[in-house]
């Protein structure tokens, strides 16, 4: 898989995850995609102050980004960037 159809895969992941994030008041952003298969997502809106942020992010993000592309090993939060 090329970088290009990766970054288009995790962001079909993303599609698929944002309409319940913004349920919520909130929305996440792709950041990067680093070389050691770590994806970086910026939580925004009323996810910033969630203190569910972290589950979400580990058993929704995470675990839908991995579907889409399974060689992504973690996907980490970082905040005000």
């Amino acid at each position: 898989m090329t970088s290009e159809e990766l970054i288009l895969n995790v962001e079909k992941a993303l599609e698929e995850i944002r309409p319940f994030l913004q349920s919520d008041g909130g929305d996440i952003t792709l950041i990067s995609i680093d070389d050691d298969n770590s994806v970086k997502v910026r939580l925004e809106g009323a996810c910033v102050g969630c203190s569910v942020n972290q589950m979400t992010l580990k058993s929704g993000v995470e675990m839908t980004i991995k579907k889409y592309a399974p060689q992504i090993e973690k996907v980490i939060n970082v905040a005000g960037i």
